[in-house]
């Protein structure tokens, strides 16, 4: 193994993450036919790795994927990689942890083989998001919608985001910055690329689409739990995107930045236009349950050398 190269998991084997290597016959290169989850550390700690891993295996269960690793296996490799890795950067920092599984290769090529399990970590691209804590994000609605319920179950986390790539190209092109505002097929808010959507409005509360219509998020589960603590009433319902320009508040959710403001929707204002005291109230709670001041932490490291 180099020197100082971080390590990763591949098959069982323990090896330097630049040797990572999926064959080009891998139906998950072949046919995007991955299912992943995305994880991080808060204070070098993975966060909600129980809920992750079985999410991974309800993936992995829709698509008809057997290994041979338990959740057990695979929350130990995950937290022995970690604790590998987060030894070799300032205590902190934090790392974000990949963890994917493949069908194995692809038939069509006559090759027969197991499924590929592996794990890397990489650096949390703080620069991406710290400054919008206090600017905000900007969105806008895009045409490309939210893949329907009858081509995979919303509950399905994959790598198959080509409908993502498309509309994150049509929001920068219409707005330079922002990303993409999906709707489903009959015009309900649904959820942004790679990551879940909420709305706080006064009297009310926060608002959520249904979890059953969307990918059921980790991190946006954890928002209620918060809301639950603060006594901030939280619902799930059916939401027209002509509400959102009504909301005091708008939100992003999503594991590495956790709770992002978004200020603007089609170029206008949601609320004041600036982030709001209800998602600074958020962001501090959620800092309290995992010992960390998540603006301070992103502004410290935002310039850092990946």
């Amino acid at each position: 193994m180099t020197i100082n190269c971080p390590k990763a998991f591949l098959n069982g084997e323990w090896i330097d993450a630049n040797q990572v290597l999926i064959p080009a016959t891998d139906a998950g290169f072949m046919q995007g036919l991955t299912v992943a989850e995305q994880l991080r550390t808060f204070g070098g700690r993975i966060f909600r790795i129980e809920q992750h891993v079985a999410r991974l295996q309800n993936s992995m269960s829709i698509v008809g994927v057997k290994t041979e690793y338990s959740a057990t296996d695979l929350m130990d490799a995950a937290t022995r990689l970690v604790a590998i890795n987060h030894s070799t950067i300032d205590p902190a920092d934090d790392l974000g942890l990949s963890i994917f599984v493949t069908p194995g290769p692809y038939a069509a090529f006559g090759e027969t083989g197991k499924p590929l399990v592996g794990m890397h970590t990489y650096p949390l691209a703080f620069h991406s998001w710290a400054d919008k804590y206090t600017t905000g994000q900007r969105m806008v609605i895009v045409d490309v919608c939210q893949v329907p319920e009858t081509c995979w179950p919303a509950e399905l986390k994959c790598r198959s985001r080509m409908h993502y790539f498309l509309a994150d190209r049509e929001a920068s092109q219409k707005d330079a910055g922002a990303r993409a505002l999906l709707l489903d097929q009959a015009g309900w808010v649904s959820e942004a690329s790679t990551a879940n959507v909420f709305a706080y409005f006064a009297g009310t509360g926060l608002v959520a689409p249904p979890q059953e219509k969307t990918l059921p998020g980790i991190s946006l589960a954890f928002v209620r739990e918060l809301a639950m603590e603060l006594d901030i009433p939280f619902v799930d319902r059916p939401m027209r995107p002509e509400e959102l320009f009504r909301a005091n508040e708008f939100f992003l959710c999503s594991t590495s930045p956790c709770i992002l403001p978004v200020t603007r929707l089609n170029g206008q204002p949601i609320g004041t236009g600036s982030p709001g005291p209800m998602g600074v109230q958020l962001l501090q709670k959620w800092g309290e349950h995992v010992g960390l001041n998540l603006q301070d932490q992103a502004y410290r490291f935002r310039s850092r050398v990946a």
